[in-house]
């Protein structure tokens, strides 16, 4: 007979909110004047890949302790805690992992949270970031549970490459047929995530442009970055955003399009004879985050203000400890002041420069405000 062991909630962990004042209002902003708008919530730390930027296999080898389940939000806690959220600003909901498909059920958890409007009555875009190897057998049930939209990762076109890249042995085809999926069942518009590596596969680049290019999807490249520090951001493995455009716009010539929000962290460039668009986003030589809207709740219930924060803020021992009410868990958000990327800042100046004369030299023959 098997026993189900729950943490007990450590009362210490809990923030102390006494004395603030949480009344939604819709719009909630931190110390720099940034509202709350966009909640990427993990749902599990496992995944089926070991790519070479994330879940190295050396670290997360056969030995390596993952959460128990009863350690991860249950999706009723997901839930409470993500209408709090909403109730003041949050627009967008993003399911991520780990690998999001792995959690059991997910679309349990999609159905509660597509029932969410915001304070004036709209349905929220809900959305979830995949690796794709489950998308072609889930991308129905997946849009008939209330998801909008997926984001598929994939590095490379070229199968062996790819197989080296995620270290799992997944075949790319696959990944291919889960996004054909993806589009069949209407989560569109889909978008595809290529992390840039330099020397790894930045001559996949233009392939994979020529391979999305008329297809409906918008392939965006990623700046190879470390989340974890562990390459002390090392910009030799680092090609600038700069120049994967001037790569594309030698094949395939680009104008810059307007952003379609001021916190998008991807920048917009659209291919001359109307096939479509592509986005960069230049997580290590363009900060983003003086726009920065975004906050992350971690599959064990912590709140991350941002990406490189170190620790967070429990708010699984808040709701495990009994409390009736957990709005005002969201006034950590007013006090706010996040800009790492913003302060840690060297060697921007050059890259900005060149972005900047690349931005003119494209937007010559196509009349259209520069971002």
């Amino acid at each position: 007979m098997s026993r189900c062991i729950i943490p007990v909630a450590d009362i210490s962990a809990i923030p102390d909110f006494s004395g603030v004042s949480a009344s939604p209002s819709g719009l909630l902003t931190d110390t720099l004047a940034r509202p709350l708008r966009d909640l990427r919530i993990s749902v599990t730390d496992r995944c089926n890949f070991r790519c070479v930027y994330c879940m190295l296999r050396e670290v997360f080898d056969k030995h390596y302790q993952f959460l128990p389940h009863a350690a991860l939000l249950s999706f009723e806690e997901i839930e409470r805690l993500a209408r709090v959220f909403v109730a003041h600003g949050v627009e967008k909901i993003r399911l991520t992992g780990g690998e999001p498909l792995l959690r059991k059920n997910i679309e349990f958890l999609i159905e509660r949270l597509a029932m969410l409007r915001t304070p004036e009555g709209r349905p929220l875009d809900l959305t979830l970031t995949t690796n794709g190897s489950l998308l072609a057998r889930k991308a129905r049930s997946l849009k008939d549970a209330g998801l909008a939209r997926v984001t598929v990762s994939l590095d490379a076109l070229d199968d062996a490459l790819f197989r080296r890249m995620n270290d799992a042995d997944f075949a790319v085809g696959d990944v291919l047929a889960g996004i054909e999926a993806a589009q069949a069942a209407g989560l569109e518009p889909l978008k595809v995530n290529m992390v840039v590596k330099r020397g790894t596969n930045d001559q996949e680049i233009v392939p994979m442009a020529r391979h999305f290019k008329g297809s409906g999807v918008v392939l965006r490249f990623i700046e190879y970055m470390d989340v974890g520090a562990s390459n002390g951001w090392n910009m030799s493995e680092v090609l600038p955003s700069v120049q994967v455009v001037e790569l594309i716009d030698a094949h395939f010539p680009l104008a810059p399009l307007d952003a379609h929000s001021a916190a998008e962290t991807a920048q917009h460039w659209g291919y001359r004879d109307g096939s479509g668009e592509i986005g960069v986003i230049s997580s290590v030589t363009r900060a983003f985050c003086g726009d920065c809207t975004r906050v992350r709740l971690s599959m064990e219930g912590k709140l991350y203000l941002c990406l490189f924060a170190s620790s967070g803020h429990d708010l699984r021992a808040l709701i495990r400890s009994g409390a009736t009410d957990v709005a005002t868990a969201i006034a950590i958000w007013q006090a706010r002041g996040d800009r790492y990327s913003q302060l840690r800042g060297s060697g921007r100046t050059r890259s900005a420069a060149r972005r900047d004369v690349v931005y003119r030299r494209l937007s010559a023959a196509w009349p259209l405000p520069l971002l």
